[in-house]
């Protein structure tokens, strides 16, 4: 468990009570009471069967996947800004 690939899971729900059952698909990160969603991280290789476990509940309105990972995060030809390219010249 310790070296494995988590990757974020968005859940909507019908009301905020049933929010703690979805303790045990994995570690739940953020409840947002306004909108009735829960953000939760499991380990990247049974995202899909957790998903298909979540849809069948009644109370979950949708289920949305994180695409974070597979985003590249490295930036290439990235321009520096003049204006703070300026600002450190000057010595500010």
């Amino acid at each position: 468990m310790l070296g494995s690939k988590r990757q974020g899971v968005a859940v909507w729900l019908t009301s905020l009570k049933f929010a703690r059952q979805l303790r045990r698909f994995g570690n739940v990160h953020y409840v947002s009471k306004k909108m009735k969603y829960v953000v939760f991280y499991c380990d990247q290789e049974k995202v899909d069967e957790t998903i298909k476990k979540l849809k069948a509940f009644p109370f979950v309105r949708d289920v949305k996947p994180s695409m974070r990972p597979f985003i590249e995060t490295e930036f290439q030809n990235a321009k520096p800004d003049k204006a703070k390219e300026y600002d450190y010249k000057m010595g500010i």
